[in-house]
């Protein structure tokens, strides 16, 4: 039996590899979590045999290219399918490779097989072009999460539009961080009918130009929360003119996390979503309320502003929960913590919160939407 190379680090058994005293790969006590990482020279890819009974698997390759898998790239998975429908996997993480762009499909083939849904790819080089498109119905596996963090693709703007293709309709959540490029090929990208959450935090070079490009019109007819923290943005109605263009009608918007103005002079006037009501603008450096926010929030988010002073009503929306707490008019730590140049006002313990900016954008927004599906 062969089966698609990547595989294997699922299901090595088909490899015939030499025992090895290391172990590159460890389960938990509770056979709930497998983590990989093969950076030996002549790694023991049989030990992830171990993974097939974990829930959730995460392997690293060590940076190495995965091209010695391509042979067997093109076998029928339906060979193995019972076996992969066996495995308890639900979260899996592939990390620091090289991978053929053949090899990645192959890989989403046999996934179609499986229980998975949560697949996170980070710091890959995806090479070559993928084999021709499938059939109208995907073969992939089916998701409700896909976190791309790091990942590049031969593919160019097309990338997006190329693995859409291998993954069957319901996806819900799709995190794009540290992408290469984000400017997507629209007339190639389908409809994702199921996205309920769009998270492209940590793309500092992104800015609303490029959200503009990214946010591709009538593409996320079903989007609730667009995430957008450290993504370069710039002001709030900059934003609100991209969503504009793209029809989009979030009603969660985060830009924590970004530097933000409180208003571009000369900007014409923007009409927000209608659905819009939670509003997060913490961590962002503003020393005023911005000018023309949606008229009506349940949620108004200033955490941790530079705000001097409490903000009047008329400059701020009709808000049921305004969240101010951080900004140096209520901290009496302050003006003390401001003597020093490079905290910019910013309160101590906002400076502290700050170091978990890695935080994920869409890990926050679920939190609040509720667990795992």
């Amino acid at each position: 039996m062969r089966t698609p190379c990547l595989l294997l680090l699922l299901l090595p058994p088909v490899l015939c590899v030499s025992e090895t005293s290391l172990e590159p790969c460890e389960v938990d006590d509770d056979d709930f979590r497998c983590f990989c990482n093969f950076t030996d020279p002549q790694p023991d890819w049989s030990s992830a045999f171990q993974c097939m009974i974990a829930v959730e698997v995460e392997i690293h390759g060590g940076g190495r290219s995965l091209e010695q898998f391509l042979k067997g790239a093109d076998a029928d998975p339906k060979q193995y399918a019972d076996m992969v429908k066996a495995l308890r996997l639900r979260r899996l993480t592939v990390a620091s490779a090289q991978v053929p762009a053949v090899l990645v499909t192959a890989f989403l083939r046999a996934l179609g097989y499986s229980r998975l849904k949560e697949l996170t790819l980070q710091d890959l080089e995806v090479t070559g072009t993928p084999p021709p498109p499938p059939p109208l119905e995907a073969t992939g596996p089916a998701l409700s999460t896909l976190t791309l963090r790091n990942v590049s693709w031969a593919t160019g703007s097309a990338w997006l539009a190329e693995l859409q293709r291998w993954l069957k309709p319901g996806l819900k959540v799709l995190n794009i961080a540290q992408a290469h490029s984000l400017a997507f090929s629209c007339a190639r990208l389908r409809t994702f009918p199921a996205l309920t959450t769009l998270d492209l935090s940590d793309n500092p070079g992104l800015g609303e130009h490029g959200l503009a490009s990214a946010l591709c019109p009538q593409k996320f007819p079903a989007l609730q929360a667009l995430v957008l923290r450290n993504a370069g943005m710039d002001t709030p109605n900059g934003v609100c003119a991209a969503m504009a263009v793209a029809g989009v009608q979030p009603r969660h918007l985060d830009l924590s996390h970004n530097s933000l103005r409180a208003t571009a002079p000369g900007a014409p006037a923007c009409v927000w979503p209608s659905a819009l009501d939670s509003l997060n603008l913490s961590f962002s450096g503003l020393g005023q309320v911005p000018k023309g926010l949606p008229a009506r929030l349940s949620v108004l988010d200033l955490r941790c502003n530079k705000l001097n002073r409490e903000p009047r009503l008329e400059e701020l929306p009709k808000v049921s929960n305004l969240t101010l707490d951080g900004n140096p008019f209520l901290d009496p730590e302050a003006p003390k913590y401001q003597e020093n140049p490079t905290t910019s006002g910013v309160v101590p313990s906002c400076a502290r919160s700050g170091l978990a900016v890695g935080m994920s954008g869409t890990l926050a927004v679920l939190q609040r939407v509720g667990g795992f599906a």
